[in-house]
């Protein structure tokens, strides 16, 4: 199995957003999540060709799933992350982990 890249911040949002979303992880409500809990307005065309390349990357998939009465019936993307998805924030993570290990002490907020 080939090693997996390193993810972008971006990336990590991203499917972050989609796994809290869990059955809710279409394109709008991954753009709220985004700028609710991230503080990160996206728009739609970065939106959908992020998704698209994590995607390519086999990091995320997605379903058709019906549409709403708003959208006149049409279809809509349902995104979940693949196993290789949750493989690789897990490495993201642990890599944060071992960079931060030992600067707490630099980094903590000033008490004054």
């Amino acid at each position: 199995m080939a090693p997996i890249a390193p993810l972008g911040a971006f990336e990590q949002l991203l499917l972050l957003a989609v796994l809290r979303l869990d059955a809710e992880a279409y394109g709008a409500s991954i753009a709220r999540e985004l700028e609710e809990i991230a503080g990160r307005a996206v728009s739609r065309g970065a939106l959908y060709t992020s998704l698209d390349r994590l995607e390519d990357k086999g990091l995320l998939r997605w379903a058709a799933a019906k549409g709403t009465p708003a959208r006149n019936g049409l279809p809509r993307r349902l995104y979940s992350v693949t196993p290789a998805g949750v493989a690789a924030l897990r490495g993201s993570r642990e890599t944060l982990r071992r960079m931060w290990k030992g600067l707490d002490h630099l980094l903590k907020e000033p008490t004054s």
